[in-house]
């Protein structure tokens, strides 16, 4: 599905110091996949936001659930809401198909933060974090949990998914583009 195909299921408020309130009618698990081309400017947006220190302001997140209740998520970190700002340069916010890509990205994130698994599939450098782009498609496809992020197990299913060739300099130096260093 096209992001164009989403319907505005987006509402956006704005508090008085400028923070921004996004109330989704629909819950993080229930976001649409998103194409893996559009994950990926928004990680090359997202990174060159926090090496120019392009702070953003403050973004909360509010999904409303089929029962009515709803599941609150704040981006307290600074970095979070700079890669949220960058994402909504990017592609937007103001659809479940943004709002998708963003929580996408952040869940990521945070998956290569604590999965010691993965760290064959990522290098940081100087200018930010090279990525295998299979990391990418499966983020891309995988469902979101209750809490906007990845199951592990679930990732690294659809991770095994994709024709890896991991080398022993880090995974084989693929780049996102899919040229050779």
């Amino acid at each position: 599905m096209e992001p164009s195909e989403h319907p505005a299921s987006v509402h956006i408020g704005v508090g008085p110091d400028g923070s921004l309130t996004y109330l989704v009618d629909r819950p993080p698990e229930a976001l649409p996949s998103v194409r893996g081309r559009d994950l990926e400017r928004a990680w090359y947006a997202a990174r060159d936001a926090a090496l120019a220190q392009r702070w953003s302001v403050r973004r909360g997140f509010r999904f409303r659930r089929p029962d009515g209740s709803c599941t609150d998520l704040a981006l307290a970190d600074a970095d979070a809401n700079c890669w949220a700002g960058a994402v909504d340069v990017t592609v937007g916010l103001a659809s479940s198909y943004g709002l998708s890509t963003c929580l996408r990205l952040l869940a990521l994130v945070d998956l290569l933060a604590r999965a010691r698994w993965a760290h064959t599939l990522f290098r940081i450098e100087r200018d930010g974090a090279d990525l295998h782009p299979s990391l990418l498609r499966a983020a891309a496809s995988a469902p979101l949990t209750a809490e906007g992020q990845f199951d592990e197990t679930d990732f690294r299913s659809r991770l095994s998914q994709f024709s890896l060739t991991v080398a022993s300099d880090g995974y084989g130096a693929a780049r996102l583009s899919g040229t050779a260093s």
